[in-house]
Protein backbone atom coordinates (compact mmCIF):
# COMPACT_ATOMS: atom_id res chain seq x y z
CA UNK A 1 0.00 0.00 0.00
CA UNK A 2 1.30 3.50 -0.93
CA UNK A 3 2.68 5.28 2.21
CA UNK A 4 -0.17 7.46 3.63
CA UNK A 5 -3.22 5.77 1.85
CA UNK A 6 -5.80 4.26 4.06
CA UNK A 7 -8.84 1.88 3.20
CA UNK A 8 -11.99 1.65 5.20
CA UNK A 9 -14.26 -1.10 4.94
CA UNK A 10 -17.88 0.84 4.30
CA UNK A 11 -20.70 -0.70 6.40
CA UNK A 12 -24.01 -1.28 4.68
CA UNK A 13 -27.28 -1.12 6.81
CA UNK A 14 -30.33 -2.51 4.77
CA UNK A 15 -33.80 -2.72 6.50
CA UNK A 16 -37.51 -2.96 4.66
CA UNK A 17 -36.77 0.65 3.71
CA UNK A 18 -33.78 1.05 2.02
CA UNK A 19 -30.14 1.14 3.22
CA UNK A 20 -27.61 3.76 4.53
CA UNK A 21 -24.02 3.94 4.49
CA UNK A 22 -21.83 5.81 6.35
CA UNK A 23 -18.72 6.91 4.48
CA UNK A 24 -16.26 9.28 6.84
CA UNK A 25 -17.15 10.15 10.19
CA UNK A 26 -15.26 12.94 12.21
CA UNK A 27 -14.10 10.18 14.70
CA UNK A 28 -12.54 8.11 11.99
CA UNK A 29 -8.56 7.60 13.48
CA UNK A 30 -7.38 9.25 9.85
CA UNK A 31 -10.07 12.22 9.70
CA UNK A 32 -7.59 15.27 9.37
CA UNK A 33 -10.64 18.31 8.43
CA UNK A 34 -13.80 18.55 6.34
CA UNK A 35 -12.71 21.06 2.88
CA UNK A 36 -16.04 20.01 0.84
CA UNK A 37 -18.06 17.45 -0.49
CA UNK A 38 -18.70 16.58 -4.20
CA UNK A 39 -19.69 14.38 -6.45
CA UNK A 40 -17.99 13.51 -10.32
CA UNK A 41 -19.28 11.27 -12.63
CA UNK A 42 -17.79 8.92 -15.78
CA UNK A 43 -19.89 6.83 -18.51
CA UNK A 44 -18.94 3.48 -18.85
CA UNK A 45 -15.25 2.68 -19.81
CA UNK A 46 -14.34 6.57 -19.35
CA UNK A 47 -11.20 7.21 -18.02
CA UNK A 48 -10.82 10.58 -15.61
CA UNK A 49 -7.37 10.82 -14.95
CA UNK A 50 -4.49 11.52 -13.82
CA UNK A 51 -4.08 14.63 -11.52
CA UNK A 52 -2.76 15.22 -7.99
CA UNK A 53 -2.85 17.81 -4.89
CA UNK A 54 -0.22 19.60 -3.33
CA UNK A 55 -2.32 20.30 0.04
CA UNK A 56 -4.99 18.45 -0.08
CA UNK A 57 -6.39 14.89 0.88
CA UNK A 58 -9.08 13.30 -0.97
CA UNK A 59 -11.37 10.54 0.18
CA UNK A 60 -12.97 8.53 -2.78
CA UNK A 61 -16.09 6.19 -2.59
CA UNK A 62 -18.41 5.27 -5.39
CA UNK A 63 -21.53 5.03 -4.39
CA UNK A 64 -23.35 4.13 -7.61
CA UNK A 65 -21.69 1.78 -9.95
CA UNK A 66 -17.95 0.25 -10.52
CA UNK A 67 -14.84 1.84 -10.69
CA UNK A 68 -11.05 1.08 -11.02
CA UNK A 69 -9.51 3.75 -8.49
CA UNK A 70 -5.46 3.98 -9.29
CA UNK A 71 -2.61 5.65 -7.07
CA UNK A 72 1.10 6.33 -8.39
CA UNK A 73 3.25 7.55 -5.63
CA UNK A 74 5.92 9.66 -7.65
CA UNK A 75 7.16 11.20 -3.92
CA UNK A 76 10.83 10.68 -3.96
CA UNK A 77 10.83 11.02 -0.33
CA UNK A 78 8.28 8.21 -0.06
CA UNK A 79 9.29 4.48 1.01
CA UNK A 80 6.61 3.33 -1.58
CA UNK A 81 8.30 5.62 -4.27
CA UNK A 82 6.92 4.17 -7.56
CA UNK A 83 4.23 1.96 -6.46
CA UNK A 84 0.80 2.07 -8.03
CA UNK A 85 -2.47 0.97 -5.83
CA UNK A 86 -5.31 -0.28 -7.73
CA UNK A 87 -8.81 -0.09 -5.93
CA UNK A 88 -12.19 -2.10 -7.33
CA UNK A 89 -14.72 0.25 -5.65
CA UNK A 90 -18.59 0.46 -5.40
CA UNK A 91 -21.90 -1.22 -5.24
CA UNK A 92 -19.97 -4.77 -5.27
CA UNK A 93 -17.06 -3.26 -3.04
CA UNK A 94 -18.18 -0.45 -0.72
CA UNK A 95 -14.96 1.35 0.45
CA UNK A 96 -13.52 4.40 1.14
CA UNK A 97 -9.79 5.47 -0.24
CA UNK A 98 -8.00 7.97 1.56
CA UNK A 99 -5.09 9.68 -0.57
CA UNK A 100 -2.41 11.67 -0.01
CA UNK A 101 -1.16 15.28 -1.30
CA UNK A 102 0.82 14.56 -4.29
CA UNK A 103 -0.11 11.02 -4.67
CA UNK A 104 -1.02 10.84 -8.75
CA UNK A 105 -4.89 9.39 -8.78
CA UNK A 106 -7.37 8.36 -11.07
CA UNK A 107 -10.30 6.23 -11.74
CA UNK A 108 -11.95 4.15 -14.89
CA UNK A 109 -15.44 3.49 -15.27
CA UNK A 110 -16.07 -0.34 -15.56
CA UNK A 111 -19.49 -1.02 -15.18
CA UNK A 112 -22.38 -0.83 -17.49
CA UNK A 113 -23.83 2.54 -16.36
CA UNK A 114 -22.63 5.95 -14.95
CA UNK A 115 -20.22 5.61 -12.33
CA UNK A 116 -21.41 8.17 -9.32
CA UNK A 117 -17.80 9.05 -7.17
CA UNK A 118 -17.94 11.48 -3.81
CA UNK A 119 -14.98 12.40 -2.53
CA UNK A 120 -15.09 14.31 0.57
CA UNK A 121 -11.32 16.62 0.34
CA UNK A 122 -9.78 18.50 3.15
CA UNK A 123 -9.59 21.76 1.47
CA UNK A 124 -12.25 23.50 -0.21
CA UNK A 125 -12.05 24.10 -4.26
CA UNK A 126 -9.98 27.29 -4.52
CA UNK A 127 -11.26 28.46 -7.61
CA UNK A 128 -8.61 31.32 -8.19
CA UNK A 129 -5.38 29.82 -7.73
CA UNK A 130 -6.82 25.48 -7.22
CA UNK A 131 -4.68 22.67 -6.00
CA UNK A 132 -4.99 20.47 -8.90
CA UNK A 133 -2.52 19.57 -11.09
CA UNK A 134 -2.78 17.60 -13.85
CA UNK A 135 -0.77 14.71 -16.78
CA UNK A 136 -1.79 12.95 -19.78
CA UNK A 137 -4.24 9.76 -18.51
CA UNK A 138 -2.21 7.78 -21.68
CA UNK A 139 1.33 7.52 -21.69
CA UNK A 140 2.18 10.03 -19.74
CA UNK A 141 4.40 10.75 -16.80
CA UNK A 142 2.47 7.59 -14.74
CA UNK A 143 3.41 4.28 -15.83
CA UNK A 144 -0.12 2.90 -16.07
CA UNK A 145 -1.89 1.38 -18.71
CA UNK A 146 -5.95 1.64 -18.43
CA UNK A 147 -6.87 -1.11 -20.82
CA UNK A 148 -9.11 -3.42 -19.22
CA UNK A 149 -6.69 -6.80 -18.53
CA UNK A 150 -8.29 -10.63 -19.60
CA UNK A 151 -7.31 -14.21 -19.00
Amino acid sequence: MIEGVVVKELRVIPDERGRLMEILRADDHFFTKFGQVYLTTAYPGVVKAWHYHKRQWDHFCVVCGMAKVVLYDPREESPTQGEINEFFMGEHNPILVRIPPLVYHGFKNIGQKEVLLINIPTEPYNYEEPDEFRVDPHGGVVPYDWSRRDG
